[in-house]
């Protein structure tokens, strides 16, 4: 089993870095050899690029608001678009831009070349402010980063484990 950790996100845009933040500290962990940890920030067709690697699982790590209290880490398993399924002008829409910002138009892409893993989860976290300008995360959002990471460790642990199957515990708040 081989497993992609990605953290995504704009350090530029104040909470939107999470993603990278915890790249940036699970990077400093000692790594199984099946686990890989990358931070791509706001490339996504870097990502794409990575998956074209082959990978089993995919977990990445971002900034997403769902209306939830501030620093509220969530496991997400996210539904992903078949372009096979849109009309053309669709598809277009939503891959014209290949610098692909977002992680759903990553994830859509990545299904239409085969590279988008079986298991897909993304760890989020709800910021306070992921919109204006602003270096640094807010205080919720950085004591997010600890746990963040505690649950990207055990999903791995799990997808190492035949044994289990993984998927989404409960919502952990800070």
């Amino acid at each position: 089993m081989r497993i992609l950790v990605a953290g995504v996100g704009n350090v530029l845009l104040g909470d939107d870095g999470f993603g990278v933040e915890v790249a940036r500290r699970m990077a400093g962990d000692e790594l199984p050899p099946q686990v890989r940890v990358v931070e791509t920030g706001i490339a996504g067709i870097a990502l794409v690029h990575e998956l074209g690697e082959g990978y089993d699982a995919l977990l990445v790590a971002d900034a997403v608001d769902r209306g939830r209290p501030p620093g509220t880490v969530m496991v997400i398993e996210p539904e992903v678009v078949d372009v096979a399924t849109l009309s053309l002008a669709e598809r277009h829409d939503l891959l014209a831009d290949m610098h692909l910002a977002t992680p759903e138009r990553v994830f859509v892409l990545a299904r239409a070349l085969g590279t988008l893993p079986l298991r897909l989860m993304v760890i989020g976290c709800q910021p306070v402010d992921a919109v204006n300008p602003r270096r640094g995360l807010s205080g919720p959002v950085t004591a997010a980063v600890d746990h963040a990471v505690e649950e990207i460790w055990r999903q791995v642990n799990l997808l190492l484990d035949s044994q289990v199957a993984p998927g989404p515990g409960p919502v952990v708040g800070v």
